[in-house]
This record gives C-alpha cells, sequence and structure tokens, in this order.
C-alpha cells in the first residue's frame, strides 16, 4: 500500500490536538490527525470538566481563527478569590480577591466545557481542507528517518510526514514509541468534578478554597434556565474522593456547601460525576528524531491555577511559531531542538511551582494551615508580589 503523504500527522484529537492540527493548517501546512476515540459529534459527552481559558491563550486562538468559534460559549472570569480554610466544620480564615481590572485585561480568563469546545474544534478541522480527519482510528507504529516520520495507523493506514506531533494524552503511545519516558509524581489525591446550582450570582468570580487534603474550586458556568451554576474540582485524598462521587445527590451537596463554606449559598448537584487522579508528569525529553511532545503527552499538572492545558497551549504557539517562521525546517533537529530548549524550561518550572504549591494547599498540619494564610495575605496585600504573582499565572 502506498504511503499518504502530509507535511504533520498529529496523533491526539482531543482539545490540543485540535488547536494543534487547526493552528498549523492555518500557517499552511498539511495535517492529517487520527485518534481511535468516535468524533466528537457522536461521543457520549460525559467529559463533565470545563477549562479556563486564560487571556494570554484566548488571544493566541483568537489570531488563528478558533476563539470566534467558542466566544459565544465562553463564561468570563473576571476574578479570582483564594481563600485558606481551616476547621471543622470549616471555616474562611483569610481570603484575597484577585481581579482582572488589576492587570488591564477583560478577563483573567474565559471557561470553556470540554466537551463544546472539542466538538467544536472538530467542526473547523472538518471544515478545513488542508486537514484530515481519522476520528476511530489509532496511532501503531512509528519509523523515524532523517527526513521524514512513517506513521503506522491501527486501520491499516501508512503515512509520510516532516513532523509526528504527540498530542495523544499522558499514556501517549507516540511518545512511547519514539523511547521517550516520564517521570510520575502521585499525591494520593483525586479530583472529583461535577456541576452545581447555587441561589448566590458567581459574579464571574472563580473561587478556589484550601484545606487539609485538597482545594476546591468553583468556577463560573453560564445560568441554566436562569438559575446560578458552577463547575466543582473537588481534590482530597483518593478514598474521600471515591466515598463523595457515591454519594446520592442531596448528601453530596450538603458535603460541598460545607466544604464551599456556602460561599454561594446551598449547593445543588445538577450533573453526573467524574474521578480521574491527580498527579504531576513530566516527559524526559519533548522531542525526537521527527517527533514533537506537546500537551499532556509532555506534562501533566494537578488542576490548580487553570495552568493544565493552557501550558499545552503555549506548547502549541511556540511549535506553531517556530514552523511559520521557517516552513523549510519543518521537523528538522535543529528547528525540534529549538521547540525543547524553549519550552522544557518553562514547563519544569510550572510544574515545579505548582507540585509545591500542591503539596503546600494539602497539608492539614497548622504548620501548614499557618504558612498557607501568611502567604495568601503576603501575596494579596503587598502590591509588587500581587502584580508578579497574577501575572506568573497567566501563561504566556
Amino acid at each position: 500500500m502506498r504511503a499518504i503523504e502530509a507535511d504533520i500527522f498529529v496523533s491526539g484529537g482531543g482539545i490540543a490536538g485540535l488547536v494543534a492540527a487547526v493552528g498549523l493548517a492555518d500557517a499552511g501546512f498539511s495535517v492529517i490527525l487520527a485518534d481511535p476515540a468516535p468524533p466528537p459529534a457522536t461521543a457520549k459527552g460525559d467529559d463533565l470538566r470545563s477549562t479556563a481559558f486564560l487571556e494570554p491563550s484566548r488571544l493566541q486562538l483568537d489570531a488563528i481563527g478558533i476563539w470566534s468559534a467558542l466566544c459565544d460559549a465562553a463564561t468570563p472570569l473576571e476574578a479570582l478569590c483564594v481563600a485558606n480554610c481551616r476547621g471543622d466544620p470549616p471555616r474562611i480564615e483569610a481570603e484575597r480577591s484577585f481581579r482582572a481590572e488589576d492587570l488591564e485585561v477583560p478577563a483573567l480568563g474565559w471557561n470553556l466545557p470540554n466537551a463544546l469546545t472539542r466538538r467544536r474544534l472538530a467542526d473547523l478541522a472538518e471544515a478545513n481542507a488542508r486537514i484530515d480527519l481519522k476520528f476511530g482510528v489509532g496511532f501503531s507504529s512509528l519509523l523515524a528517518r532523517q527526513g521524514e516520520a512513517i506513521v503506522g495507523l491501527t486501520d491499516g493506514t501508512r503515512l509520510r510526514a516532516r513532523l509526528a506531533i504527540a498530542a495523544d494524552g499522558n499514556a501517549s503511545p507516540l511518545r512511547e514509541a519514539a523511547g521517550i519516558d516520564v517521570e510520575t509524581t502521585r499525591y494520593g489525591q483525586k479530583a472529583l468534578a461535577f456541576a452545581v446550582s447555587h441561589p448566590l450570582p458567581h459574579m464571574a468570580t472563580s473561587t478556589e478554597l484550601y484545606l487539609s487534603g485538597g482545594a476546591f474550586v468553583l468556577v463560573p458556568l453560564p445560568d441554566q434556565n436562569g438559575v446560578p451554576t458552577s463547575a466543582v474540582v473537588w481534590m482530597h485524598d483518593g478514598p474521600e474522593v471515591l466515598r463523595l462521587a457515591n454519594l446520592d445527590d442531596a448528601a453530596l451537596g450538603e458535603a460541598a456547601t460545607q466544604r464551599s463554606c456556602s460561599v454561594l449559598g446551598p449547593l445543588s448537584p445538577v450533573s453526573g460525576r467524574q474521578v480521574w487522579p491527580v498527579i504531576t508528569q513530566r516527559a524526559h525529553r519533548y522531542t525526537a528524531q521527527r517527533v514533537a511532545v506537546i500537551a499532556e503527552a509532555a506534562h501533566v499538572l494537578p488542576p490548580i491555577g487553570a495552568q493544565g492545558l493552557n501550558v499545552s497551549l503555549a506548547d502549541i504557539w511556540c511549535l506553531l511559531e517556530l514552523a511559520r517562521d521557517a516552513p523549510g525546517e519543518l521537523g528538522t533537529s535543529r528547528q525540534l531542538a529549538t521547540f525543547a530548549r524553549l519550552r522544557q524550561l518553562d514547563v519544569l518550572a510550572r510544574t515545579s511551582m505548582i507540585d509545591l504549591y500542591n503539596r503546600i494547599c494539602r497539608d492539614g498540619s497548622p504548620a501548614g494551615q499557618l504558612l498557607r494564610s501568611a502567604g495568601l495575605r503576603l501575596a494579596g496585600d503587598w502590591a509588587p508580589l500581587r502584580s508578579a504573582v497574577m501575572r506568573a499565572g497567566l501563561v504566556s
């Protein structure tokens, strides 16, 4: 069978893989994307998570024509309220708010449901003549040569590409085929995601409340039938999260209301629940011959500070800029070495920061409680540190 040819092969049809495909096609490259999952339009839609696209990411998506397809469904995040809690039942001990106007930006970020985002990105990709989408077809083999990557797919297709991009998750088969190992840190935590309604308006404010075990996060969603609604991400030790996930709606709502210190009033679950492990994972290398590793194939972060997907989008933007600047160098060792140099230091700094932050924020000892409250007051009240922390949190 004669191999299909394209400039770029993307393994993975999640949000990151689809953004990469659309961005690189916009730059003039031909792209083949494969993902073993069904097309988003026919999937069950059981991904209950939402993602905050921080303002720099929104600007980048706007520059490649993606944001216009998402903006009508985006909820602005105009402020972030961070609180340290203590006691049982918990009460807020220290609280500070960080507002978009402090940085003179319209919003700190824009929250979007993952399933809707992926569906609209797939529609954009499907409509692009430079992109060949192969949903229901996975990556199976890689033969990397000096001038090309020969990729085998699960349906028997063989293709030749100048660059193969691994955007296929933390267990990336393309990364493994390229011989790249990972290091993984496990915390014994899981995250529980579900949506809730509440009587008090969220005022476009994302709220993070810290207590022993991890963060409880409320992220604004559009009102449902005129009722304020938010997405919840609740981090805790694994057995406790599994216990919470098996409660009935009334009991889960009561537990969530108590854990949230009733900042939005009584919380009522309005969706199913989703549980996943909280880990930090980082690939030892971000490139191999004719291969670039991006997004969760390269790094996985705990769901804190909206860093995960936004760091992934920074990977894509870096790769896109390099490809645009030197299209003839696409996939060469020199271009990939530049990509690795630019991304690995930034990701190392961010994974180290989030790892430390998560350890501090789940510490239930008196010293940990004191450190959280003191650090929050310092970051909120000392203007130079406040500005530095806010700007560092916006991935660019």
